[in-house]
């Protein structure tokens, strides 16, 4: 599969992947992971601290930073043969479904802290002379409750010490996931997932041939890396990206 490596896109490829199918993949739309739909588990005004909402401490920086990422995650997945193979719808679905996973396992492989500051909340005043929408607006704020799960879920991989080739096949695994609802080659992309888990398999017995449980951890660490929500990373890393257009061709 080719997952160590980031070649060239060439020009065929750019042509089957115009700028608006990945605007629209950042951006939500035909997508129901951000489609803007309010958290019914934050319906009451709790002030508790899980639920208080949050914004980047330095955010110039940080939107810097995560921009530079989101074009290396892209790269990396337009690297890969077997995956510009694969049915441009198929390639689209993956996409949607996967592009949080692999940005979150570049978050963790270059090491980048979340510095956050608790943003003020909306005066009840402000909420009735602005109307619903600013308090529906709220709802969709980062919560520090799920700033403290990402930072658990990047823990973890760190604990881990995870190397290039890991990170280049566990991306691979979580990329390749044949249970995405549409997908027309889902026998193709298991055979694809099954073949970049194996490639982990080797990698991790060759690196740490002394540990035998390891595998199971950095599978489990994986599973982890899905509990992040797709609000939370375009919220509070990409808003710059889905409020402009993104060029990355």
């Amino acid at each position: 599969a080719h997952l160590c490596g980031c070649s060239d896109v060439g020009s065929g490829s750019r042509e089957r992947h115009p700028n608006s199918i990945l605007y629209s993949i950042l951006s939500g739309r035909n997508s129901g992971y951000l489609d803007g739909k309010p958290d019914r588990s934050r319906r009451h005004n709790c002030h508790c601290e899980g639920t208080r909402t949050v914004g980047l401490k330095d955010p110039k920086v940080t939107y810097q930073v995560a921009s530079s990422l989101m074009v290396q995650t892209f790269c990396f997945i337009q690297g890969l043969p077997s995956f510009c193979q694969l049915p441009s719808e198929d390639q689209a679905l993956l996409l949607r479904h996967c592009w949080v996973h692999l940005f979150v396992l570049g978050l963790a492989q270059q090491r980048i802290a979340l510095e956050v500051t608790e943003a003020p909340d909306s005066s009840i005043l402000r909420q009735i002379l602005l109307g619903p929408g600013l308090t529906e607006q709220d709802h969709h704020r980062p919560t520090l409750a799920e700033v403290h799960r990402l930072r658990t879920v990047m823990n973890h991989l760190w604990t881990l010490g995870l190397g290039p080739k890991e990170y280049a096949y566990l991306k691979g695994a979580l990329l390749f996931n044949p249970a995405v609802p549409g997908l027309r080659a889902s026998t193709v992309i298991r055979g694809l997932q099954k073949e970049a888990q194996g490639a982990l398999r080797e990698v991790v017995h060759l690196l740490h041939p002394g540990d035998a449980s390891r595998f199971s951890r950095v599978l489990l660490a994986a599973s982890s890396v899905q509990s992040v929500s797709h609000q939370l990373v375009s919220q509070l890393l990409l808003k710059p990206v889905l409020h402009d257009t993104f060029y990355i061709y």
